[in-house]
């Protein structure tokens, strides 16, 4: 009788539903194969980052032009290695749902008893020869063995692995918006290096137009030749601060050029407006958008793939069921017999007591986490918006009463002293003010931006489509 028939008569004997089973173990048996290609498409990260900046695009902020901040969040997507670890890591779990969502291979046990005695009988098969011959012949029993898992334990494996995978994609997130904020932070502080170069560029030449003053008013014999020394110092002074301008921008342009892995910032120069700045919204409004930050949904997430774990546990204290089925050789009667067996264990003391109730606690705690996230997330948006309406004030106070005034002032103290109604002295305290109180506006300004910047990323998108809002593109004092 041939292996192939005797295993079809098996699957007659048995349940349907172990037909499909005990055919593929037959097939594996006559040596039979088969494969499997499977394919998987490149994870592609939703762009909800702070703002909307396509990562597709041609940047060339790198290659000696201008540079925008789309530019440098391009570069700093498509290049920093952080979020290619995170590409990695989601590419990984990939594989991990595969893995469990794969059949247990069939195993193929081979028992030879009495080897050697192959000899065919003769004579009298009943015999007292005989029969102790048949005793003792040589038995060759070939079985397959196939592990069912009964419960849905595959379905809930493959459930949590799912899960696992969106947990991965929320941290790629997470991941990308806290570079989008970093990149949009540095890139701020370029700005105002630029700024505070600018002014302090304007103050040395302002400086040396006092000098010149001085000098004339020396050389015509109306103030001491002291005072001609006095300012010259001044000058100097103002030259240092040039200088230290100028290795501040050069150090803001470097750490934004570390963010897309390039040590030597190769662009001209930043364009941007530090003036350009968004009225604060209402605070109810960005409360209720913190709550969709991928930080907060990775939270909510995690509670389910906790769940799914909690149901794999649960699944297990179901026993899996184990089909033997083969066939036994006789050498010396020349026959085969057909085999078969059935397995499970029975759950009297392990029934996974200790694994279910640790991942209840699991369950229990990834609900106290998102309370904590969602508390830690407004907590922080409150204390950036205070900070953001109290900056607001200043910058309006600086704008339209502050530097009016020194300004002002200033032409005042300048044309007065070359006029002789006021000293050398009260001249240079009115240029100092001046040049503190637009230092001061350029600071306010980079700090607005930055705490729209870290609004933003707690938002997890961009603040204008907060309604209603708008801009103010502020004109120079």
């Amino acid at each position: 009788m041939k292996l192939s028939n005797l295993f079809i008569a098996l699957c007659n004997w048995v349940a349907p539903e172990l037909r499909i089973i005990l055919l593929l173990n037959s097939t594996l048996l006559l040596g039979f194969s088969s494969q499997i290609k499977a394919s998987t498409d490149l994870f592609s990260a939703p762009s909800n980052g702070i703002k909307s900046y396509p990562t597709d695009s041609i940047v060339v902020g790198d290659a000696g032009n201008d540079l925008t901040l789309r530019d440098a969040i391009n570069l700093a997507l498509l290049r920093n290695p952080e979020l290619a670890a995170f590409s990695k890591e989601m590419r990984a779990l990939e594989g991990a749902t595969l893995q469990a969502g794969l059949l247990r291979n069939p195993e193929l046990s081979v028992n030879v008893e009495n080897i050697g005695n192959i000899q065919k009988l003769q004579g009298d098969i009943n015999s007292a020869d005989s029969v102790a011959k048949e005793v003792v012949q040589q038995l060759t029993t070939i079985r397959i063995g196939q592990l069912i898992e009964l419960g849905g334990k595959r379905a809930a494996r493959v459930n949590a692995a799912l899960l696992g995978e969106d947990l991965a994609a929320k941290d790629y997130e997470i991941r990308r918006v806290e570079i989008i904020a970093r990149v949009a932070n540095v890139f701020t502080e370029v700005l105002a290096a630029q700024e505070r170069l600018r002014l302090a560029e304007e103050t040395r030449q302002v400086a040396q137009n006092v000098v010149n003053s001085v000098a004339q008013r020396v050389q015509g014999g109306k103030v001491a030749p002291i005072e001609e020394t006095r300012v010259k110092v001044g000058l100097s002074t103002t030259r240092i601060e040039y200088e230290q301008a100028q290795r501040d921008l050069t150090s803001a342009r470097r750490r934004l050029a570390l963010l897309w892995d390039n040590s030597s910032p190769q662009f001209s120069k930043a364009l941007g407006n530090l003036e350009t700045l968004i009225v604060p919204p209402n605070l109810q409004m960005l409360e209720e958008r913190v709550l969709s930050n991928p930080m907060a949904l990775r939270a909510m997430k995690n509670i389910e793939q906790r769940k799914a774990l909690l149901e794999v546990e649960q699944t297990r204290r179901i026993p899996n069921l184990t089909i033997n089925a083969g066939v036994v050789h006789h050498a010396q009667l020349g026959g085969n017999t057909a085999v078969a067996s059935v397995m499970i264990p029975l759950p009297l003391f392990d029934r996974n007591q200790g694994n279910i109730k640790d991942a209840y606690q699991r369950v229990d705690k990834a609900v106290d986490e998102q309370i904590a996230t969602e508390l830690r997330l407004k907590t922080e948006l409150i204390q950036s918006y205070e900070m953001m309406s109290a900056v607001w004030n200043e910058i309006n106070i600086l704008r339209d009463e502050v530097l009016p005034g020194a300004k002002s002032a200033f032409h005042v103290m300048r044309r007065g002293y070359e006029l002789g109604k006021f000293g050398l002295l009260e001249m240079l305290d009115a240029q100092r003010i001046l040049f503190q109180n637009q230092l001061l506006y350029v600071r306010a300004l980079a700090n607005y931006q930055r705490l729209v910047n870290d609004i933003e990323r707690l938002i997890a998108g961009p603040i204008e489509s907060i309604k209603p809002n708008h801009e103010i593109n502020i004109r120079r004092p």
